[in-house]
């Protein structure tokens, strides 16, 4: 990793693994992009510069031989010539909009800074560039990290008001990287609940490209992931750049195709909806966006982002610690439950491996189904005699741990809090609210709503040893207002509730640094990673059945990694499709991730104990590689009847390859699959061939797959280096 500046040629060299950002101050006092791509040396390379048409573009004022379509911006602004999107749009005190922001400055810090109030990577050596505009006075802070161990940069921006009058920012967003090229594929994760993280593909075109979210949410429809994919990109070959934004509230993607043939990535905060009143002398920090590349395909891509976010963003105390194995309660008795019937279901997994049992919703105020209670974070005695300690001394008896579900966001119309404090709920006065899941959302940018969220889930992870913990999250806003803001500040709710949620979970997870923390969205609907900053797996998806998961967990993986998937083995028939798979193929699949249980235990006999034994325990052999591992994808199930994802250990030493087939044919043909990830010049052998092969061999001439008969069925694979 290495960040130089070239005093004579005013160029930045930004070094990382295999990966070289390369731009410089023009003669104008932009700055001015050349390059982003495989490492290259640091050679003079203002020759790059692509001129463009110059037919009705204006020039620069006072720089006659300059046209904005000759220069490729790191940051893109309004009002002075320049059309493609603005990276910031800015209100002066006069009213105009313009902006020129010129060079000043720039430091390299030892160490990459935090942003105040939201997550972020970690990591070292990082570029500051110091931007300004002279006439008003209003100014940008451009942050560049690169990394030695990963292919990525992350990048943001801190907006400044130098002046002394208050300015209004109309339009925040974290980066822009110009690229020289329009001929891309654009991949986006799309979705719905049940699901989540669809992979989408579209041509770019001249015009703008956009994702986003209108829902304080980063949401299930859209993630905030966007990546441009050259047209012969698969998964082994072609470039890939890929984004990904660490933030939760409502955002925006675009790659806009200019008509010289560039292309203008950007993004981050959604403009839709937001303004952001700066008074004299205050900044606005912009949430990080991490930026990949990769010269050798789609999966190159995507385990950058997998290192990236186990080395330098999910909480190392947990990263790479073994997982609980959960038996959760919801699908085996949602709401009706007492003591004994959560006692049995405990008791029947002992001695199965599973280590951890979860009570979910239903354990609070009058909570018998989900029209009441949200929000009254007291044990409902009624419903479990002698409050959970009774539930949780039982577990532990057993030498499981104890884990517990909490909604804090929200509120239930029929609730003592809302009783008490019905204006802690999101509206707006005298008009009527809109109902998800007949509940409310608390108004998480007033201070005090936010003390009273963590004080009650803080007594009762206080007073009862609790190791693990499912946080749920389940509706958008629909009212974007706050009694808390003035009328003038409305605009600003979206980004200040998710720093309300940030700050709740710093002092909920930061007070219980021994609490296990999972997060949850009405399954994955805030799956991105400044929740994995907190919670170092999320629940991928209500929909637990085996077929769908190939697709959600295939998607999910494009940026995610495979040990940040919580999945579980779940009751057939599925409760979300009604399909019936087998419990071997139930298994395997959510093997390929932080794996548990959501069923009714409590009728097991001595065979499925055996069986559910003897998955745990396959599980736990490869969970290094879950946590660990590189992640090859093997077949895609959004173009074929099958699915396979194969972990290598990073010494090439083992691997396991999981391969699924949808359905089954009275006479199928042969089908070949191609390992990957493999040290060529290594030995291997592979139990379930009896075989000893080269890695070359394995790779290159393939292996066929012998599958039970019937649909939904998986086999595995394991490789040992011999």
């Amino acid at each position: 990793m290495s960040i130089k500046f070239n005093q004579n040629t005013q160029t930045f060299y930004l070094e990382g693994k295999n990966i070289s950002y390369v731009f410089r101050i023009n003669e104008v006092g932009f700055a001015e992009h050349l390059y982003f791509g495989k490492t290259i040396g640091e050679d003079e390379i203002s020759y790059l510069r692509c001129f463009g048409g110059r037919s009705c573009v204006p020039t620069v004022p006072g720089k006659d031989g300059f046209f904005y379509s000759h220069y490729a911006p790191e940051i893109s602004f309004f009002g002075t010539g320049d059309y493609r999107e603005p990276t910031v749009c800015v209100t002066n005190d006069l009213g105009d909009r313009l902006c020129e922001l010129l060079y000043e400055s720039y430091e390299i810090v030892p160490e990459k800074p935090a942003i105040k109030g939201m997550p972020s990577l970690k990591g070292g050596e990082t570029l500051v560039l110091h931007l300004l505009d002279k006439i008003t006075g209003f100014g940008a802070d451009l942050y560049y990290t690169v990394y030695d161990d990963c292919p990525v940069i992350a990048r943001r921006i801190v907006y400044k008001n130098n002046s002394k009058k208050t300015i209004r920012l109309d339009r925040a967003y974290s980066f822009a990287l110009s690229i020289p090229k329009s001929d891309f594929v654009c991949l986006t994760l799309e979705g719905a609940w049940g699901c989540e993280r669809h992979i989408q593909k579209a041509p770019m075109h001249k015009g703008v490209v956009s994702i986003d979210s209108k829902r304080t949410s980063s949401s299930a429809v859209l993630n905030p992931f966007m990546a441009l994919l050259s047209p012969d990109a698969t998964e082994e070959s072609g470039e890939a750049i890929g984004v990904n934004l660490v933030y939760s509230s409502s955002f925006v993607l675009k790659a806009e195709g200019s008509p010289d043939g560039k292309t203008l990535l950007l993004g981050g905060i959604n403009d839709f909806d937001f303004s952001w009143e700066l008074g004299a002398g205050e900044e606005f920090a912009t949430p990080e966006a991490v930026i990949a590349y990769s010269d050798n395909g789609i999966g190159q891509m995507s385990r950058a982002f997998h290192d990236a976010y186990r080395k330098y963003l999910i909480n190392p105390n947990f990263v790479n610690k073994e997982r609980p194995i959960v038996i959760n309660n919801w699908e085996g008795t949602y709401f009706d439950f007492d003591n004994d019937k959560l006692k049995s279901i405990a008791k029947a997994v002992e001695g199965t491996g599973i280590d951890t049992f979860v009570l979910d919703d239903g354990w609070f105020g009058k909570r018998n189904d989900d029209s009441s209670g949200l929000g009254d974070w007291v044990v409902n005695t009624r419903k479990l005699e002698g409050g959970l300690k009774t539930i949780i001394d039982y577990v532990h008896s057993l030498g499981m741990k104890f884990g517990l579900w909490f909604e804090p966001e929200m509120v239930n119309e029929d609730s003592d809090l809302f009783r008490a404090h019905p204006d802690y709920a999101i509206g707006v006065p005298n008009r009527a609210r809109c109902y998800t899941r007949h509940q409310y959302m608390l108004d998480l940018t007033r201070q005090e709503v936010r003390d009273y969220i963590v004080e009650a889930i803080n007594k009762v992870l206080k007073e009862n040893e609790i190791d693990y913990v499912k946080w749920d999250y389940n509706r958008n806003v629909t009212e974007s207002f706050s009694l808390g803001l003035s009328a003038s500040s409305q605009k600003e709710f979206a980004h200040r509730y998710v720093l309300g949620v940030y700050d709740i979970c710093e002092r909920i997870v930061g007070a219980n640094p021994h609490i296990f923390f999972e997060g949850c969205s009405s399954g994955g609907a805030r799956f991105d990673p400044a929740m994995l900053y907190y919670f170092p797996q999320i629940w991928t998806s209500d929909d637990s059945d085996a077929e769908e998961r190939t697709k959600i967990q295939y998607g999910t993986s494009m940026v995610y990694p495979l040990s940040t998937m919580s999945c579980h083995v779940s009751i057939v028939p599925n409760h979300q499709t009604h399909r019936v798979t087998d419990v071997k193929t139930r298994a395997d699949i959510a093997h390929l991730g932080a794996t548990g249980y959501e069923l009714d235990t409590s009728d097991f006999g001595d065979e499925q104990r055996l069986e559910t034994k003897a998955q745990v325990e396959e599980f736990r052999a490869m969970q290094n590689l879950v946590l660990s591992g590189d992640l090859y994808r093997i077949e895609n199930p959004f173009e074929s009847n099958f699915f396979g994802f194969m972990v290598v250990s990073k010494d090439k030493t083992r691997a396991d390859l999981t391969l699924y087939r949808r359905l089954t044919g009275a006479n199928n043909r042969i089908k070949l699959v191609f390992p990957k990830g493999l040290d060529e010049t290594k030995k291997y052998y592979i139990p379930e061939m009896d075989k000893t092969l080269c890695g070359s061999t394995i790779m290159n001439a393939g292996l066929v797959p012998e599958f039970e008969l019937g649909d939904f069925k998986t086999v595995k694979y394991h490789f040992i280096e011999k």
